[in-house]
């Protein structure tokens, strides 16, 4: 014998007295489990035996709108509607949401703080796992290098009082045109001299500084070009704290 949930076809054919022998007693048995159910059930009957009272005294002729089953479908379609009411209210609520999110985020994204891809460009290829720079050169084979692609540009911070001296260039691209990064070392450690040419509208930067997690930024502007040194790590000492006198003013 079965004891599992029952349908509502089960359900109708239970209140209307039409289920055979056997099915009828699974179906009482799983009501006694479930008394909450049963007590549904009970109601619906109660209801279903009013109507028929109501029909006999009036002897009005057959409705099949009034059929007890008729009417608890229309309750049950009635019942999804509301739900599919409440649930396209709560999409609208949930879309509304998301698009004063998104709003908020979009009006964030152009709010873009000073030499963001500066930063970018130091966990790219500054890193020990970094792809392989364009260039390895000393110092004055890596100015000319710059010379080529940014002819009037103020020339390489000289970081050599902090033991830093630059071994590498990476060409890189803008929507505004040709960014380049020079990487530095000194025992392991690396600091990066990123040029680029101004956002839109020439966005010039005042001198500033500023952290991102692990790294520090000091930027600044000149003859058409904004400049940013990167450094990693909290040493007061290193090459950032330099960038004052290292670079022109």
């Amino acid at each position: 014998m079965s004891n599992g949930p029952i349908d509502d076809l089960a359900r109708n054919a239970f209140v209307d007295g039409q289920l055979d022998p056997a099915r009828r007693q699974e179906v009482q048995a799983y009501l006694r489990a479930h008394p909450d159910q049963a007590r549904e059930l009970t109601a619906w009957q109660r209801d279903a035996q009013r109507l028929r009272d109501m029909a006999s005294q009036d002897s009005l002729p057959p409705n099949p709108a009034l059929d007890p089953a008729a009417v608890r479908a229309r309750l049950r379609a009635r019942s999804r509607r509301r739900l599919a009411m409440a649930a396209s209210l709560a999409m609208a609520v949930a879309i509304g949401g998301i698009t004063g999110w998104s709003a908020r985020d979009m009006a964030a994204a152009n709010r873009v703080l000073p030499m963001q891809d500066a930063m970018q460009a130091y966990r790219m290829f500054a890193s020990a796992d970094a792809p392989r720079p364009d260039l390895r050169a000393d110092a004055r084979d890596l100015q000319a290098w710059l010379d080529d692609y940014f002819s009037r540009a103020q020339r390489l911070p000289d970081l050599s009082a902090s033991g830093f001296q630059p071994v590498a260039g990476r060409l890189l691209a803008t929507d505004q045109g040709p960014a380049a990064l020079v990487i530095y070392e000194n025992a392991g450690q690396r600091a990066t001299f990123y040029i680029r040419p101004p956002g839109p509208g020439n966005q010039f930067l005042p001198r500033g500084s500023r952290r991102d997690g692990e790294l520090l930024a000091r930027y600044w502007s000149g003859q058409g070009y904004n400049y940013a040194l990167v450094t990693s790590g909290d040493d007061a000492s290193g090459p950032s704290a330099l960038v004052p006198n290292a670079v022109p003013s």
